[in-house]
């Protein structure tokens, strides 16, 4: 029987953790809140995060991070996006010599503009092949609730990212396999950015017409940077791609979204940071996906926007009107301005 890590006691984390074991794992759920751990090693619940559902028997906790890895063949890390390089440095020596590493984080490192697998392979000292990504419509709580959903695993080894597909196939929950890790990254951390976007929208009261011009023209600046790090366009009309996005960007369980509508509806920056419980990665990842893309050339207009408001104390409403005010030109081609 597969026997996986969870490296963090959040709200995917734990959710990913329950799809685990309802494929046959064994899963160890590590987390540093002591209340949380023991919530899931004696209730099998996890009330912060998930209230109400039940976790399967073959989920348990426990704060020491060792016990969590010691024999895990895979090692699902999902903590937030700036602490994970961190963490790493304390677990590097912990993890199996055969482990493949999953993420399922959605951001990009401040400072050094790398995407998660990159930090991984560095961090912890592995080969890419050994690196993993799941990303996709997966909104935490509709996972814990067992509704049909489907996501994307890539990793750049075909083996492994079919082995990954196989541990985490439920009756609920489908993966589909692709070696396109650059891809994947960069969608679904972009998705979050224009997520924050089209909260904001959505917060000053514009209609479905501007969200949908947001989201198109959001994907159009995701696949664009993606093509520009040699991903696969196609990627980009799948699961990691559009399916994310339409998800993060229109359900009011999207802490990214709900961080914009906040600002939308008049709440401050700090305001909005002090009533959000849960990591909002767009918040620090909008700047460094925003440097990536200057320093590969790429026009990224809606995430210059957000980076904006959230660090540059411009409003909403500037934004709104920035995205209109620019000239109008031929619906642009994947990987041309926009």
């Amino acid at each position: 029987m597969t026997r996986v890590a969870i490296m963090g006691s959040g709200s995917w984390g734990t959710a990913f953790a329950m799809v685990l074991a309802d494929a046959g794992s064994e899963v160890t759920i590590w987390g540093r809140d002591a209340t949380v751990v023991d919530d899931i090693a004696r209730h099998h619940r996890n009330e912060a995060y998930h209230p109400g559902i039940e976790l399967p028997e073959r989920v348990t906790a426990t704060t020491d991070a060792a016990t969590a890895l010691v024999g895990a063949t895979i090692v699902v890390l999902a903590v937030p996006a700036q602490v994970l390089r961190t963490n790493l440095a304390a677990w590097r020596d912990l993890i199996e010599p055969d482990a493949v590493l999953v993420s399922l984080m959605k951001g990009i490192e401040l400072g050094s503009s790398k995407r998660m697998s990159q930090v991984i392979v560095e961090a912890a000292g592995v080969e890419p092949w050994r690196v993993a990504v799941v990303s996709g419509p997966n909104l935490a709580r509709e996972i814990a609730e067992r509704q049909p959903a489907a996501t994307t695993v890539a990793c750049a080894d075909e083996a492994s990212a079919r082995r990954l597909q196989d541990a985490c196939t439920t009756d609920y929950f489908r993966p589909y396999w692709t070696t396109d890790v650059v891809g994947t990254e960069i969608g679904g951390a972009v998705k979050n950015v224009i997520a924050v976007a089209n909260g904001m929208a959505a917060g000053m009261g514009l209609g479905e017409n501007s969200q949908a011009s947001l989201i198109t023209r959001g994907l159009a600046e995701m696949a664009r940077l993606g093509v520009a790090l040699g991903a696969d366009p196609l990627t980009f009309q799948g699961l990691a791609g559009v399916g994310d996005l339409v998800a993060t960007c229109q359900s009011p369980l999207s802490r990214n979204r709900t961080f914009g509508f906040n600002l939308g509806r008049g709440l401050s920056v700090e305001e909005t940071i002090a009533a959000t419980k849960q990591t909002c990665e767009a918040y620090k990842s909008c700047q460094p996906i925003l440097e990536l893309a200057r320093a590969h050339g790429v026009d990224m207009p809606i995430t210059e926007q957000v980076v904006g408001v959230l660090h540059e104390g411009r409003s909403p409403r500037m934004m709104a009107a920035a995205f209109m005010s620019r000239e109008p030109k031929a619906e642009a081609q994947l990987g041309s301005a926009d």
